[in-house]
């Protein structure tokens, strides 16, 4: 099964129903929609829950929609998204990256 690590802020967004969409840059695991996924706490390793990928978007952080932002944690500034970015990521990180949004039902682990 496929496996997507979360930082722990987002784990809480997750599990009160908050966030129901993940954006990923450069995704190695070929994310698809009927995916099953296993949801991981970057911090702690464990599980937390799994979910299907309901619907896949395809775009460049460039040009991000409203529509784009529903189910996802917002940022202050289109700089804050991008030095977060960067971080996980690495400088190459630009307006022209790839983001694979991912809309999801989450069910939390017992």
């Amino acid at each position: 099964m496929k496996s997507l690590k979360f930082r722990p802020h987002l784990v809480e967004k997750i599990l009160n129903g908050e966030k129901t969409s993940t954006w990923r840059l450069f995704d190695d695991k070929n994310l698809a929609v009927g995916d099953q996924v296993q949801f991981i706490n970057w911090d702690t390793l464990e599980i937390f829950g799994s979910a299907e990928i309901n619907s896949v978007k395809t775009k460049t952080l460039g040009t991000l929609t409203d529509q784009d932002w529903v189910g996802h944690e917002k940022f202050a500034s289109e700089a804050e998204m991008y030095a977060t970015y960067k971080k996980y990521y690495g400088d190459k990180v630009n307006p022209n990256t790839e983001v694979k949004i991912l809309d999801f039902t989450f069910q939390k682990s017992i």
